[in-house]
């Protein structure tokens, strides 16, 4: 294969049926965890394809080339429900626009001076920092939700500050029902694009910036961040295009299992509590980051900074490869088995209303 403008001769993997079995399933549960909790899934789709030896600029060229047209899908379906505040949406993706593109600029500069070793730590390092600091402060606050039986969610001590800031130009969100200056929302939005860019997981920021620094509910926040995916998976996947870095094949293997998983991930939204909503987020960004934990010995002996024997850097090779696989199974598990109980609760408390109408 031809070489790039970046110098990159061996950037694509030989695909064969069970590779290509893997990315399907891969697609689908990243796309049932888009459309549950609006971050794109993409944490589950880039480390998913590192795990198979894709490179990993291409895992996170590749993974925001089919982003954006399943986030259209998914912002679709929960604008129907009444779920997207477009406004806020669309101020956010152009502010994550410029985030962007300073994180393409990062990536490359990473790659040519250490390669596809040094790129892949790179972007392994950052999966670990943010899964593991969001990915606890998520759970703990789902756990504390549940603890306390209340399913409504009301704006934080921090978001009521943030909404106090009166600083030109004041733009009113009608799903959050507050005005916030335009000066909180271009730093949350520029560092939705940078991480977006870095490890194709921009709604890291974005959505736990949108539920605890803005004041929205889960809801609208893992629905809003939808839009901010399409708008700056689009411009992103154009850039990333232009330098040769987006393997076509990854992209069309995971966008068809995931406009499957988005639809029923949206769909589940609608049966659940929004602390669960929260609960399977935090859980699978903990559990990934420990399947990236193990992933690092691997690259570090690539760079020659330590030294360890074959058969040590395949166990821990292998094992992160199992952990990333049984966290995509349990996620997609959790997320259908509590659509189905949702569902059920849902016609049994409507049969109930009815019998009282009719009485």
């Amino acid at each position: 294969m031809e070489g790039n403008s970046m110098g990159i001769l061996s950037n694509f993997i030989t695909l064969d049926p069970t590779n290509m079995l893997f990315l399907l399933f891969v697609g689908f549960v990243g796309g049932l965890v888009s459309g549950f909790i609006g971050s794109g899934g993409a944490f589950v789709l880039t480390p998913g394809m590192m795990s198979i030896g894709v490179p990993g600029t291409i895992a996170v060229a590749s993974n925001m080339c089919h982003k954006f047209p399943k986030a259209m899908v998914g912002a679709y379906k929960r604008w129907k429900y009444g779920q997207v505040d477009i406004k806020l949406g669309l101020i956010m993706a152009i502010s994550a626009i410029l985030g962007v593109q300073v994180g393409i600029q990062i990536q490359e500069a990473i790659l040519k001076t250490w390669g596809n070793a040094g790129s892949n730590l790179y972007v392994s390092t950052m999966f670990i920092i943010v899964l593991t600091i969001v990915g606890t402060y998520v759970f703990k606050d789902a756990v504390n939700m549940a603890k306390s039986k209340n399913t409504k969610e009301e704006s934080t001590a921090l978001a009521k500050r943030i909404q106090s800031i009166n600083i030109p130009p004041m733009i009113y969100f009608d799903k959050i029902g507050a005005k916030i200056s335009f000066w909180v929302t271009f730093p949350i939005g520029f560092c939705t694009g940078l991480l977006a860019a870095t490890i194709a997981v921009g709604g890291f920021i974005g959505v736990p910036g949108m539920i605890y620094i803005l004041g929205a509910t889960s809801t609208v926040g893992t629905a809003t961040e939808l839009v901010i995916a399409f708008v700056m998976g689009l411009v992103g996947s154009v850039k990333w295009a232009m330098n040769g870095m987006i393997d076509i094949r990854l992209t069309l293997i995971i966008l068809a299992g995931s406009l499957i998983g988005v639809q029923i991930g949206a769909a589940a939204t609608t049966f659940v509590k929004p602390y669960l909503i929260k609960f399977v987020m935090g859980f699978i960004m903990l559990l990934v980051a420990g399947s990236r934990i193990l992933a690092v010995p691997q690259y570090l002996s690539e760079l020659n900074i330590i030294h360890l024997e074959k058969q040590a850097l395949s166990a821990l090779d292998q094992t992160s490869f199992m952990i990333m696989s049984l966290t995509l199974l349990a996620g997609a598990i959790i997320i259908v088995f509590s659509m189905v109980r949702g569902k059920r609760e849902f016609r049994r408390t409507s049969a109930i209303a009815q019998v009282k109408i009719n009485d």
